[in-house]
């Protein structure tokens, strides 16, 4: 497995790959890797000939007051969990690699509507960030598939929305949602919670599961659910940021003849902010 850490060199790398008609998948993540990051990797392999997977923390989709100084950075053990997976090369850009003029004077790639929800209400510009640095990568690597997570629900959904209006010629693919063994939703972020947070951390998956068994017993009061779980994990110790009952395809708020369904969530819980989702599909004959 090699590393390198410009555009020029990942294209040399991957020129023979592709004049030998090679499937090249790209994992894009920002590092400090987890078993959830290394099943993208894994089905990835399963899915192309060549397998990169980039490392990048993108100082775009931080705002204000976010965590983009103390995002842990653990290039040589990530190569080290890569490479035992067999990826075949690391992409390791440097900011100053990704944005040559700065950030501030780089064009920036806006996906309306579908941004402005859930997280995107309460991290104003994040999302722009997000599809930004993903164009960015998609036009350096050019690959034939890319791989990213469901914990990510709504980025997934920009991804593949912006993969469209722009006629990308790359296959967008979601892989579920890897976790700890009571259900937490594996995040690099999780290294932020306390013993005593990381014991009540499950409570959010388990409020969407508490959510999902409700709908699926019939219960179509979508809103009143909401404040419900919002009131539960409130009472909790969490700082809740939305717990919200959509329709899969478009996000939007889910109403009665909707059958598939996605619950998304985001809590504060300490200083550490965790996001997860349950999808469900109903037969409403």
């Amino acid at each position: 497995m090699k590393t390198v850490h410009t555009v020029s060199d990942l294209r040399a790398e991957l020129k023979p790959h592709r004049d030998a008609g090679a499937r090249i998948a790209l994992v894009p993540t920002m590092g400090n890797l987890h078993p959830g990051h290394l099943a993208l990797v894994e089905e990835a392999r399963q899915q192309a000939d060549i397998v990169v997977t980039s490392i990048f923390v993108n100082p775009l989709q931080f705002g204000p007051n976010e965590d983009l100084d103390s995002y842990p950075r653990t290039l040589t053990e990530d190569q080290e969990k890569l490479e035992s997976r067999g990826n075949d090369l690391v992409f390791a850009p440097s900011v100053r690699e990704v944005y040559p003029n700065g950030i501030e004077y780089h064009t920036h790639l806006t996906v309306p509507v579908i941004t402005e929800l859930h997280c995107g209400a309460s991290r104003p510009g994040h999302f722009t960030g997000v599809a930004t640095v993903v164009t960015l990568l998609f036009n350096m690597v050019q690959p034939d598939l890319a791989v990213f997570g469901e914990k990510d629900f709504q980025q997934l959904a920009v991804i593949r929305k912006l993969a469209r209006d722009l006629f990308l010629p790359i296959g967008i693919m979601g892989v579920p949602t890897y976790r700890e063994s009571d259900g937490l939703a594996m995040s690099s972020r999780n290294t932020y919670l306390s013993e005593r947070d990381r014991e009540r951390a499950v409570r959010l998956y388990q409020m969407l599961c508490w959510a999902r068994d409700a709908i699926q017993e019939g219960r179509r009061d979508y809103s009143t659910l909401s404040d419900e779980a919002i009131r539960q994990l409130d009472s909790e110790g969490f700082h809740p940021d939305y717990f919200n009952i959509v329709n899969t395809d478009t996000l939007e708020p889910a109403n009665h003849d909707d059958t598939r369904i996605t619950i998304l969530a985001a809590a504060w819980l300490g200083q550490t902010r965790l996001i997860d989702n349950l999808s469900l599909t109903l037969d409403n004959n």
